[in-house]
């Protein structure tokens, strides 16, 4: 008797099923472009946990293969020539210009609970932004950026995070690039117009 009433519970019984969990998808839908000022080409600028600070005007740059830091935050982040490691590959401006390097540093890129560590090129060079950050760092927190959503997605946790972009931001730092002109490139320009 007490087999027909096991037999009896096991078939009323569901049978247990493997949890299946599904794959994070990074991605981004119409619904990602919403308070964003569209239409639109703005760099993605983002203010990312650098060093232990938040850093204002960081700019995202899927193109590049280093990240880059500008005196700005060198100085700001207290750091010393000793700090530095030699790093001895020339490395080219846009403008097609050989860059004064002052040496390599290694800095943990935090955000939410994940940290990235990165080697940062501290270059000599006028930029708006404070920091460039790059394929490297792009790949180590296995993200995907846009600039027509203004935004930063990653997995963490089983979930997916975000880092949103500051179109405003991106536009002052644009805005600073064109007003920026050496003198030598605008007494040039001066004399060509007389």
């Amino acid at each position: 008797m007490s087999m027909a009433r096991l037999s009896a519970k096991d078939s009323n019984s569901e049978p247990k099923r493997a949890r299946i969990e599904a794959p994070l998808v990074l991605g981004f839908s119409a619904d990602d472009k919403i308070r964003t000022i569209q239409p639109r080409d703005d760099a993605l600028v983002v203010t990312l946990r650098i060093g232990g600070y938040d850093v204002r005007k960081v700019l995202v740059d899927q193109g590049s293969a280093v990240e880059i830091m500008y005196p700005d935050l060198y100085k700001g982040l207290n750091l010393k020539p000793e700090d530095l490691t030699a790093y001895d590959s020339p490395l080219v401006s846009f403008k097609r210009k050989t860059v004064t390097l002052r040496g390599q540093i290694r800095l943990p890129i935090q955000t939410g609970l994940d940290v990235v560590e990165v080697d940062f090129i501290v270059v000599d060079a006028y930029s708006p932004y404070m920091a460039i950050v790059a394929r490297p760092w792009l790949h180590a927190l296995e993200t995907v950026s846009s600039t027509l959503h203004q935004k930063v997605k990653y997995p963490s946790n089983s979930q997916v995070k975000e880092i949103v972009g500051n179109q405003s931001m991106a536009r002052q730092c644009m805005v600073a690039t064109i007003l920026h002109r050496p003198n030598t490139e605008s007494s040039a320009s001066v004399e060509r117009n007389s």
